[in-house]
Protein backbone atom coordinates (compact mmCIF):
# COMPACT_ATOMS: atom_id res chain seq x y z
CA UNK A 1 0.00 0.00 0.00
CA UNK A 2 2.83 2.71 0.81
CA UNK A 3 4.66 1.88 -2.33
CA UNK A 4 1.02 2.84 -4.27
CA UNK A 5 0.54 5.80 -2.59
CA UNK A 6 4.66 7.20 -3.20
CA UNK A 7 3.34 6.03 -7.13
CA UNK A 8 0.73 8.31 -6.98
CA UNK A 9 2.28 11.09 -5.38
CA UNK A 10 5.34 10.70 -8.02
CA UNK A 11 2.78 10.83 -10.51
CA UNK A 12 1.03 14.22 -9.50
CA UNK A 13 4.54 15.65 -8.77
CA UNK A 14 5.60 14.78 -12.26
CA UNK A 15 2.22 16.22 -13.43
CA UNK A 16 2.52 19.59 -11.78
CA UNK A 17 5.76 19.69 -12.75
CA UNK A 18 5.41 19.13 -16.76
CA UNK A 19 2.76 21.77 -16.47
CA UNK A 20 4.42 24.36 -14.69
CA UNK A 21 7.47 24.18 -17.16
CA UNK A 22 4.90 24.16 -20.13
CA UNK A 23 3.58 27.39 -19.15
CA UNK A 24 7.23 28.75 -18.84
CA UNK A 25 8.48 28.39 -22.41
CA UNK A 26 9.99 31.87 -22.47
CA UNK A 27 14.32 31.90 -23.25
CA UNK A 28 16.35 32.73 -20.55
CA UNK A 29 20.36 33.41 -20.33
CA UNK A 30 21.93 30.39 -18.35
CA UNK A 31 25.24 31.07 -17.48
CA UNK A 32 27.38 28.37 -16.66
CA UNK A 33 30.69 30.09 -15.45
CA UNK A 34 33.01 29.33 -18.57
CA UNK A 35 29.68 29.99 -20.93
CA UNK A 36 26.45 31.99 -21.32
CA UNK A 37 23.66 30.46 -22.99
CA UNK A 38 19.88 31.04 -24.03
CA UNK A 39 17.52 27.99 -24.08
CA UNK A 40 14.08 28.06 -23.20
CA UNK A 41 12.45 27.63 -19.21
CA UNK A 42 10.78 24.64 -19.94
CA UNK A 43 14.34 23.04 -20.64
CA UNK A 44 16.20 24.17 -17.94
CA UNK A 45 12.74 23.09 -15.38
CA UNK A 46 13.07 19.53 -16.90
CA UNK A 47 16.13 19.44 -16.64
CA UNK A 48 16.64 20.56 -13.03
CA UNK A 49 13.71 18.25 -11.67
CA UNK A 50 15.49 14.94 -13.95
CA UNK A 51 18.75 15.63 -12.18
CA UNK A 52 16.97 15.90 -8.60
CA UNK A 53 15.28 12.47 -9.49
CA UNK A 54 19.13 10.83 -10.60
CA UNK A 55 20.42 12.26 -6.93
CA UNK A 56 17.85 11.29 -4.99
CA UNK A 57 17.73 7.66 -7.15
CA UNK A 58 20.89 7.31 -6.55
CA UNK A 59 21.31 8.10 -2.77
CA UNK A 60 18.31 5.69 -2.58
CA UNK A 61 20.35 2.80 -4.40
CA UNK A 62 23.19 3.30 -1.86
CA UNK A 63 21.22 2.90 0.63
CA UNK A 64 19.11 -0.21 -0.24
CA UNK A 65 22.85 -1.25 -1.08
CA UNK A 66 24.87 -0.72 2.39
CA UNK A 67 21.19 -1.82 4.44
CA UNK A 68 21.19 -5.21 2.20
CA UNK A 69 25.30 -5.80 2.96
CA UNK A 70 24.26 -5.20 7.05
CA UNK A 71 21.44 -7.72 6.64
CA UNK A 72 23.92 -10.38 5.29
CA UNK A 73 26.23 -9.43 8.08
CA UNK A 74 23.54 -10.09 10.89
CA UNK A 75 22.42 -13.06 8.84
CA UNK A 76 25.95 -14.59 9.76
CA UNK A 77 25.95 -13.70 12.73
CA UNK A 78 22.49 -14.99 13.72
CA UNK A 79 23.83 -18.35 12.45
CA UNK A 80 26.99 -18.42 14.54
CA UNK A 81 25.04 -17.80 17.37
CA UNK A 82 22.14 -20.66 16.86
CA UNK A 83 25.12 -22.89 15.94
CA UNK A 84 26.70 -22.40 19.29
CA UNK A 85 23.76 -22.52 20.81
CA UNK A 86 23.04 -26.04 19.12
CA UNK A 87 26.21 -27.44 20.13
CA UNK A 88 25.60 -25.89 24.13
CA UNK A 89 22.09 -27.93 23.67
CA UNK A 90 24.25 -31.07 22.88
CA UNK A 91 25.97 -31.60 26.25
CA UNK A 92 24.70 -33.45 28.59
CA UNK A 93 23.39 -31.53 31.47
CA UNK A 94 25.39 -31.36 34.84
CA UNK A 95 23.87 -33.79 37.74
CA UNK A 96 22.71 -31.85 40.51
CA UNK A 97 25.37 -32.29 43.45
CA UNK A 98 23.28 -32.44 46.58
CA UNK A 99 24.90 -31.02 50.12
Amino acid sequence: MKMQWSLILGLIFALITAVFAVINVDLVQVNFGFDQVSIPLILVILGCALIGGIIVGSYGIFRQYKLQKQIKSLNAELSKLRDAERSLDSFAPLPDETV
